[in-house]
């Protein structure tokens, strides 16, 4: 009963407005780290809407690289008023001005000279800030809110809107820009998304667990007791003996799956089970569907 009231305010916790506002605050901070330390100092592009103001900020300058990222989102942040939740919305324009005020805060850049070396390292820390920031409930503006529009308006999904705006980003590069820089740039999104998603992982892998046993109760009942997780029996029948089983299904966290193996294991030596990746889970003790 403890460790279930443990788990409900944890989970409870990471809906919360202090839990929210410091995964954006840390995401913004890495995201205005990689463009103010890497990316300027090699002249590179990072794609979205961060990449936008870098094309400004080297083109007409008159700005620092932080009010472009600013202004371009101003005109965004009034379509997300119209079109986008109201929680989304002052999430993500927090996240917006923290990332701008970052930018132009940080004093520092890294003292990498060869230009691969930054576009790995610029884009791993950018990957991993938007990838903390999409763990809350908004985001650090931008090309996040058109992305979000054009899925819930127009049912284009967020990673095909991203592609095109970064593609007309890049052609806006070649032609103010070294063909050199930008094809290093292209690279470095490549290295964002990777980033992202391996950030994404961490917060929130999970494990389909289907379990074929003979003692389904007794295991069923260690799943939903010590491991305090839920649990759906299925009916199957052997495709050899032809005789009916019960099929055990649950979902677990990574960090869970050895503990569930030696409880099942504990139980029924004999047991067979089929574990599988499942990343993105919805539901009562996993994620909570995110409201644009």
């Amino acid at each position: 009963m403890q460790q279930t009231d443990l788990n409900e305010r944890l989970r409870a916790m990471t809906f919360g407005v202090p839990w929210n506002l410091m995964m954006l605050t840390f995401g913004s901070f890495l995201i205005a780290f990689s463009v103010k330390a890497v990316a300027v100092p090699h002249g590179l592009l990072t794609g979205g809407m961060s990449g936008i103001a870098l094309l400004c900020y080297y083109v007409f300058g008159g700005l620092t690289t932080g009010q472009w990222y600013l202004l371009l989102n101003l005109p965004v942040f009034v379509l997300g008023w119209i079109f986008v939740s109201r929680r989304f919305f002052f999430y993500s324009l927090y996240g917006m001005f923290a990332t701008s005020a970052f930018i132009d805060i940080i004093p520092y850049s890294l003292p990498i000279e060869d230009i691969w070396l930054a576009v790995l390292t610029g884009g791993g820390i950018m990957g991993a800030g938007v990838g903390v920031a999409l763990r809350s409930l908004g985001s650090t503006g931008g090309a996040d809110i058109l992305a979000v529009i054009c899925k819930e308006k127009f049912n284009l999904s967020m990673g095909s809107f991203e592609f095109w705006f970064n593609l007309v980003g890049f052609l806006a590069g070649f032609a103010f820009l070294d063909m050199h820089i930008v094809l290093y740039s292209i690279a470095m999104t490549f290295v964002i998304a990777l980033a992202i998603e391996y950030v994404m992982g961490m917060f929130s892998e999970r494990k389909m667990v289907i379990i074929i046993t003979d003692k389904p109760d007794e295991v069923r009942q260690a799943i939903l007791g010590p491991l305090d997780r839920g649990v759906t029996m299925l009916d199957g029948r052997g495709g050899w003996s032809g005789e009916p089983k019960q099929v055990i299904l649950t979902m677990v966290s990574s960090i869970q799956l050895k503990r569930l193996e030696e409880l099942v294991y504990s139980i029924d030596p004999d047991a067979f089970t089929i574990m599988g990746s499942g990343f993105h889970v919805l539901g009562r003790g996993f994620s909570t569907r995110k409201v644009y």
